[in-house]
């Protein structure tokens, strides 16, 4: 696409960008096919989700080395999944800084609503600001 202007933050040789050009697909998939959350993992449907997906890569060199992905109607609402940072560059703050930077882009930061479904990083995503949700009665899901 011409004309489009992607998404960019910098921090010394790290980059998050919403460039499609920067997100390799098989580092992704590899990664979530590792992870428990997702569990029917297949390459076809990870391509449909980032297809229809506002997609963060975090880069060094070129190499991925974390990802988040947003589900958004850029408007109101977004729901935050498929975040992570692959082990060799945990504990240096990027993951906060990925989700900082995800939280600053401009079709995101004036949404009423973001939020996400987590097992074990409560404490991470308290430390960014989010909360648990005061009235549960009130967050429904469906499941399959």
């Amino acid at each position: 696409m011409t004309g489009v202007n992607y998404f960019l933050r910098q921090r010394d040789e790290f980059l998050v960008s919403t460039d499609p050009a920067l997100l390799d697909r098989s580092a992704v998939y590899a990664f979530l096919a590792e992870a428990r959350w997702w569990t029917e993992l297949t390459p076809e449907s990870l391509a449909r989700a980032l297809e229809h997906s506002l997609c963060f890569s975090l880069v060094e060199g070129g190499r991925q080395i974390g990802f988040a992905r947003v589900i958004t109607d850029r408007v109101t609402f977004a729901y935050l999944c498929d975040v992570f940072i692959t082990e060799p560059w945990r504990g240096r703050g990027l993951g906060s800084w990925l989700i900082r930077s995800v939280l600053e882009h401009p079709d995101l930061i004036c949404l009423k609503r973001i939020s996400l479904i987590t097992h074990d990083a409560q404490q991470f995503y308290l430390g960014l600001n989010f909360r648990f949700s005061p009235d549960c009665a009130s967050y429904m899901e469906r499941l399959r």
